[in-house]
This record gives C-alpha cells, sequence and structure tokens, in this order.
C-alpha cells in the first residue's frame, strides 16, 4: 500500500461513521467546504462489521481522518453501546493507520429522522437511510466543532 500523504488540518477528506450494532452508516466529508455526504450503510452483527467491506470504502476516499459517532446519554454519561463505538474506533486506527476521533452524535438520529422525512416523507424513513444521514450529521458538527 502507498504511502499517503497527510493533509494538514482544514484541508482533511474525512469519513464518517454512525456505529450501531446492527447497521453502521458512513458518510464522506470536507473540511474546506464543513459540508458531508451520505455513503451508504454496512451490516453489522454485534456490532462487528464486515472489516474488508469498510476498507473498500477507506481505499476509494483515501480520507486523512476518520470521525466515528460517540453515542451518550443525554446527561453526557457513557452508555453500553458508547464502549463498543469507541472499540470500533480503535480498531478502525489499527487496521487503517489512521487518525480517528470520536464526535458526540446525541440527537443525530432524531435530526436525521427530520431531515429525511422533509426531503421525501416516510419512504426515505429506511434503516441505512437513517444510518447515513445521521454520519453526514456528525461529520458536519465535527467540522463545525474544530471552528468554533
Amino acid at each position: 500500500m502507498a504511502k499517503r500523504q497527510l493533509k494538514e488540518k482544514g484541508q482533511r477528506t474525512v469519513l464518517g461513521f454512525d456505529f450501531g450494532t446492527k447497521s453502521i452508516g458512513m458518510a464522506i466529508g470536507q473540511e474546506v467546504t464543513g459540508s458531508a455526504t451520505p455513503l451508504r450503510a454496512i451490516k453489522a452483527q454485534d456490532g462487528i462489521p464486515n472489516w474488508d467491506e469498510i476498507k473498500k470504502i477507506v481505499d476509494e476516499w483515501l480520507p486523512d481522518l476518520i470521525v466515528v459517532g460517540l453515542p451518550l446519554n443525554m446527561d453526557g454519561t457513557n452508555q453500553e453501546v458508547t464502549f463498543q463505538a469507541k472499540k470500533f474506533a480503535n480498531r478502525l486506527h489499527n487496521k487503517h493507520s489512521l487518525p480517528v476521533e470520536t464526535q458526540d452524535e446525541r440527537l443525530t438520529t432524531a435530526d436525521a429522522k427530520a431531515q429525511l422525512f422533509e426531503q421525501g416523507g416516510y419512504k426515505n424513513l429506511k434503516k441505512g437511510n437513517i444510518d447515513n444521514m445521521s454520519a453526514k450529521l456528525i461529520l458536519e458538527s465535527f467540522f463545525e466543532s474544530q471552528w468554533s
């Protein structure tokens, strides 16, 4: 595998994940624009994805950074899935030798459902769509937090 030249902060391509135990949403974004685009969701079994599918996405998009949404309780405390998401983030780092950061994802699912409903009504509210839109929102909130 060719050694990548990582870009400086503000110019990076960032791959975002909305971790779930049954489905993991993905989005790609650019720091320079602060925007992200939903990609697709992959199935997971007890939070374990098909790592080959993730490798294909990483190889296709060549991100400089990976951001994983961190599911927290509304009061900011950890829940069981918080630890699973952190473990997933660590595995991404170990498998791809890329920097991985986490981003608070509270309320992203509710926001994702609202945006998807606005765009196409109930037919848009499929699990994969929600996970991908959540990944997009996680990335965009990460970008906002970098400049505030």
